[in-house]
């Protein structure tokens, strides 16, 4: 694949100053369609041979193209709020919305490579990131973003050779570094590293163009073209693959189940006195374990989830009772936004990941893709069946990343629900909490019903099992829900 590169492709200055400017006129025409269209988006992972020309060449895209809207992210050493999160955090929040072109230089790609040549990284850790990669990038062309992987090479003659010229002259001395002769010493170790990386991360959404970067001229306008014939391709598509509203979902379940949720003994409750007792003992160990300097390597993501009227609000508010309110944060996840949907579907929930020695509370969360949107035709049944994988890996890089994941599920009968719906209507500080969507879903419990079933059966992992939580009696599922929290902590921490 490298080999293919050295080729010694040059372009002539005539051709170039010829070229260039239709080029130019071109992208930027393309640029304007993308974001009138708000399709995409189009992001480019730029990465290579240090020195081979990888920071002049997205320079020279935007500076072609309209600056509001191209975006170039160098990623580094990880440092500040990276440091306490888990790995792909700083990439999710970085990744542009629809209409929008990102440049990403080096990405998740360098931290495999630079932590594998160091001998940090086994062969068999640097396997888990590739398929950890291809992957994540699968998921990003699913979700409608168009990636484009750039691998700009040069031999270790060229290398040399551009180096020594570039440290010859005063106005371009400062680019060369230690790291990039460090670099070049180590090329003839990295080379079958190169290779073995980028043929393992080539695929058929996201394949690897590997560029001569000898030639300036022939590099800019090389990688100029293939992302002319991205814009093009995806406002061409738009259209192409209509928006579905309403679908029947066909996917099958698998048999018999919903009786996770039919069999629930719903009858289970707990004296007032017990309550009491209780609540106090499991809220003064919540608080402990929190404040434990164990917890400071740690972080806890709660996810709850139920039935409308099972009672989460009130869940909720016993456990943040018991919480530093400087410690946590809870995000209530209703219908997204207009930024939310020109994201992919994660995206929203990644920027709200707690540091390390944080909490994140989530009222409602990820699980919506397999629940409301399955259940109401928002999602296709092909969107909503990979959502299982895509969760799991998410909960997984969560956990990598030291969090505690703990998910509840709240259940109450439909006799309860119709009766707690009629309470609130009645008391006018809880008429805002009854909703037409309220009773528009008790029509469809039977479908909900065989959708959680489904969500339980596929997501409750050894690493982020659910919980389900008999809430016909208020006072028994608080007390459930903290004792489960207590209990994943004791188990975390040790």
């Amino acid at each position: 694949m490298l080999e293919s590169a050295e080729v010694g492709h040059r372009i002539s200055k005539t051709e170039y100053e010829r070229e260039e400017p239709k080029l130019r006129e071109a992208l930027l025409a393309a640029q304007w369609s993308l974001s009138r269209s708000v399709t995409g988006p189009v992001l480019l992972i730029v990465s290579g041979v240090e020195g081979g020309g990888r920071g002049e060449t997205a320079n020279k895209l935007t500076e072609w193209m309209d600056p509001r809207h191209i975006r170039v992210v160098a990623f580094g050493p990880r440092s500040g709020d990276e440091l306490v999160r888990p790995l792909p955090w700083r990439y999710w929040r970085a990744l542009p919305p629809k209409g929008r072109v990102g440049i990403f230089m080096n990405a998740w790609y360098n931290e495999a490579l630079a932590a594998h040549l160091s001998g940090l990284s086994s062969e068999e850790r640097l396997e888990l990131q590739l398929e950890s990669i291809r992957h994540h990038e699968r998921m990003l062309v699913e979700e409608g973003l168009v990636l484009l992987k750039f691998w700009i090479h040069l031999s270790r003659k060229d290398q040399k050779a551009r180096l020594e010229r570039l440290e010859k002259d005063p106005r371009t001395r400062w680019r060369v570094t230690r790291r990039d002769w460090e670099a070049w010493r180590l090329y003839s170790k990295s080379h079958a590293l190169w290779e073995h990386v980028l043929r393992e991360s080539s695929s058929g959404e996201a394949p690897w163009c590997v560029v001569e970067g000898t030639d300036d001229h022939y590099r800019s306008l090389t990688v100029g073209r293939i992302l002319l014939d991205a814009m093009r391709g995806v406002i061409a598509a738009k259209g192409a693959r209509a928006t579905v509203r309403t679908i029947t979902p066909t996917a099958p379940s698998v048999i018999d189940n919903v009786r996770l949720i039919r069999e629930l003994d719903l009858s289970k409750t707990l004296s007032a006195r017990r309550y009491d007792h209780d609540l106090e003992e499991y809220q003064g160990e919540l608080a402990r374990h929190t404040r434990h300097k164990r917890f400071a390597k740690r972080s806890l993501i709660l996810v709850f989830e139920g039935v409308d009227a099972a009672g989460k609000g009130g869940a909720v508010r016993r456990v943040t009772a018991a919480l530093d309110a400087r410690q946590y944060v809870t995000v209530p996840v209703a219908a997204p936004t207009d930024e939310e949907r020109a994201h992919p579907y994660l995206w929203r929930f990644w920027r709200h990941v707690p540091p390390l020695g944080g909490i994140t509370i989530f009222d409602r969360s990820w699980y919506g893709r397999v629940l409301v949107e399955r259940v109401e035709g928002f999602a296709t049944p092909a969107d909503w069946m990979r959502a299982y994988d895509e969760i799991n890996q998410f909960e997984e890089q969560l956990t990598k990343g030291g969090a505690i994941v703990v998910k509840f599920w709240l259940q109450i009968s439909q006799a309860e629900q119709l009766r707690r719906f009629r309470a609130r209507e009645k008391v006018a500080f809880k008429q805002f909490k009854i909703t037409t969507d309220d009773w528009r879903n008790r029509k469809k419990w039977g479908a909900y019903e065989k959708a959680v079933a489904d969500m339980v059966d596929r997501t409750s992992t050894e690493i982020a099992p659910w919980t389900l939580v008999e809430a016909e009696d208020k006072k028994y599922a608080r007390v459930k829900i903290l004792k489960t929290i207590v209990t994943s902590l004791e188990a975390a921490l040790g």
